[in-house]
């Protein structure tokens, strides 16, 4: 008997402490629950307030932005009124004109936007102002340094001449107070070699360090002109001692930038179809040459087929200095903010890389370093 008591105490003492266990478990739970909700609360708050969040990055650097690119349908209007141009659309019909749908189907149908407004920059005052509100325009959407880049030769049809475009231009950017340089673009065109001369002359006399032309470029159509047809007059950009930079692996494919960097560029203009040859990609590696590269861009114009295989994070990862630029900005209806942010949903960019893109942008600049440590301090890394 005494045996059977002694088992039933044993057992009544095994209960209780299950059920204090069971209590002191239950309540670590509950308090763990209670933390959880209170940590994912201040996590949406955080990630809803931007502002204050400290991993949000909001200013940006633009190396490569074509003026005729960015003339949006406000830009137009103003430009069309100043010059006393009458422009028989209204504002839907303007957007058709000035942009291309999400769904574009060609570079043709990307190029044809072009041509509305050139006819608005063909005069000193409209180009003047262009320039003022382009730069007006992209730095209310975060831009703290832009080089904007335009052709003096396509700005001659009402009787300016390529100086006088150019000198349009530099008056343009002292009317803002945004960090603005110029680069001057020769152009792939039939028959234009005096042309493209003339600008390389302009170039030369107007080149400065900063606060205007600090670079040339070579724009156009790259698979209709190669690169190798302009070897002569990059070679005397050279002699002058001109920067530049090049479009090249846009159109084009791997061997248009094995030709471009034969040239010694300071900089390459998208570089996007490097990859299809490796060692061209270990090059521009090794030499340190960094890419403009213009996502959307690139997606409009079908520089890929698969645009799932754009090869920016690929570059980023393997060290290659990339930069994340606008291109054309109101022909694909964007901003640079928008860049970044499209990057991060479908390509995975993190802050850290975001802050990589951003460096490079600034060492890769045609400006002081003076100017560059500025950029760096606004920034604020």
């Amino acid at each position: 008997m005494r045996l059977e008591e002694d088992i039933i105490q044993e057992k009544k003492c095994k209960c209780s402490e299950f059920k204090i266990i069971l209590i002191v478990g239950s309540i670590i739970l509950l308090v763990g629950i209670i933390l959880l909700i209170v940590f994912l609360t201040i996590n949406n708050n955080d990630t809803e307030n931007d502002s204050n969040n400290p991993l949000v990055i909001d200013k940006y650097i633009d190396l490569h932005l074509h003026l005729d690119g960015a003339i949006t349908v406000n830009i137009a209007k103003q430009l069309a009124s100043i010059q006393n141009i009458s422009l028989p659309y209204n504002d839907t019909e303007l957007e058709r004109l000035l942009t291309v749908p999400d769904d574009c189907d060609s570079l043709e149908e990307f190029l044809e936007c072009f041509k509305l407004p050139l006819t608005l920059l063909q005069t000193k005052e409209g180009l003047s102002e262009a320039v003022r509100l382009v730069s007006d325009n992209i730095q209310s959407q975060g831009v703290i340094y832009a080089e904007i880049r335009f052709a003096p030769q396509l700005h001659t049809d009402r009787g300016m001449t390529q100086e006088e475009a150019v000198q349009a231009a530099l008056d343009g950017i002292k009317k803002t107070t945004l960090k603005v340089n110029l680069i001057l673009c020769y152009y792939r065109k039939e028959n234009n070699e005096a042309d493209n001369n003339e600008t390389l002359r302009i170039a030369k006399e107007y080149l400065v360090k900063d606060g205007g032309v600090v670079a040339v470029d070579l724009a156009g159509p790259e698979s209709i002109f190669p690169i190798t047809n302009y070897t002569v007059l990059f070679e005397e950009t050279k002699k002058y001692g001109i920067p530049f930079t090049i479009h090249a692996g846009e159109a084009s494919g791997a061997e248009s930038v094995k030709n471009t960097m034969k040239l010694e560029p300071q900089r390459i203009g998208h570089g996007t179809r490097s990859y299809e040859d490796p060692e061209i990609v270990e090059l521009i590696k090794n030499k340190g040459i960094p890419l403009e590269m213009c996502p959307t861009s690139n997606r409009l114009t079908h520089a890929l087929r698969e645009f799932n295989e754009y090869p920016f994070m690929d570059y980023l990862h393997k060290g290659i200095k990339v930069t994340l630029n606008s291109d054309d900005m109101a022909i694909e209806r964007i901003t640079l903010a928008h860049e970044h942010e499209y990057m991060k949903k479908y390509f995975g960019l993190t802050y850290e890389e975001e802050k990589t893109i951003l460096i490079n942008s600034v060492n890769a600049a045609f400006t002081t370093p003076e100017v560059k440590a500025e950029l760096r301090k606004k920034l604020g890394f």
